[in-house]
């Protein structure tokens, strides 16, 4: 109750008034019945193929237990995860040779790297491999020679091109195709004004790539380059066309066609590849948190 004060001869009197009565507005939180029985639904039927899976006796957990750790698959996964590092890296490394040499004044150059991205983007990888694993056949011998005179030296193709590196050349060429378009969509991305007030700065062209550009674009390229890195590794499957007999898949089949069961080696090679893929998705995260710093990387909510 508020006081009024009353002024009269006598003094300062006050006067009581009455406070209007006022309703306060209580926020309820919006309900959202749907979630949970969604959420309910989905947990029962997770339950039912959980239970489902685990009691069939065809899949054969016994022998899906017994040949997941078994030194001939470990031998794979560490051949798969060594193709998938090393291809990606020359992969990386060409495709940005190629962004560069696209951005120049040079137009043969430029012409190269467009022919380069079209022909690899544009033929198949597993006829990329075929190639590879048949490049012993069609050149079987390197030479070096003095043009229109005498042989200088001359080595055998097949000790040069072994079935490891045609499997590195063959990802690593047609992945560099992809990464080109990434790397140049994540630089496009960038306000051009910035490279030229650098060089009015008088910086060289090769610290404006690396000290502005290359920074900024790396939040664009980070996404799809992490995606391009987890077909890779599901792409080195397909070297059996060289053929390269090492990695996880050969190894999983090679043991189903010696056992006559394909169902839990199939499982053995899906699990171990789900726990690569998850390994880089751990460090996809963290590098594109790094790379994103001071950018609101989050989506606005609609409730």
């Amino acid at each position: 109750m508020a006081l009024d004060v009353a002024t009269t001869g006598a003094g300062v009197t006050p006067v009581p008034m009455e406070q209007p009565d006022v309703t306060r507005n209580i926020v309820v939180p919006r309900r959202h019945p749907g979630r949970w029985l969604a959420v309910a639904v989905l947990a029962i039927l997770a339950l039912q193929f959980a239970q489902a899976i685990s009691v069939n006796p065809n899949f054969h957990w016994d022998v899906y237990l017994t040949y997941l750790f078994s030194p001939q698959v470990v031998r794979g996964v560490g051949w798969t995860l060594l193709l998938t590092v090393v291809a990606m890296t020359v992969a990386i490394v060409v495709a940005g040779l190629l962004v560069v040499v696209r951005d120049t004044d040079n137009p043969i150059l430029r012409g190269i790297a467009y022919a380069w991205v079209w022909f690899f983007r544009g033929t198949p990888v597993y006829t990329q491999l075929l190639f590879w694993g048949l490049f012993a056949v069609l050149f079987p011998n390197l030479s070096l020679t003095v043009p229109f005179g005498p042989e200088i030296v001359s080595v055998e193709t097949k000790y040069i091109v072994t079935p490891a590196l045609a499997a590195i050349l063959g990802l690593g060429f047609n992945e560099s195709a992809y990464l080109t378009e990434i790397f140049r969509a994540g630089f496009n991305s960038i306000d051009r004004g910035q490279a030229e007030a650098a060089q009015a700065l008088g910086m060289r062209r090769a610290k404006i790539w690396w000290r502005i550009l290359m920074p900024q674009a790396m939040r664009v390229i980070i996404p799809p380059t992490g995606n391009e890195a987890i077909g890779m590794l599901k792409m080195t499957s397909l070297v059996l066309a060289i053929p390269f007999t090492l990695d996880l898949t050969f190894a999983t089949n090679a043991i189903s066609n010696r056992i006559y069961l394909p169902i839990p080696l199939l499982m053995v090679a899906a699990t171990w590849y789900l726990a690569i893929t998850s390994l880089l998705m751990v460090g996809q995260f963290y590098l594109e948190r790094h790379f994103g710093k001071g950018v609101s990387v989050h989506p606005a909510r609609v409730e």
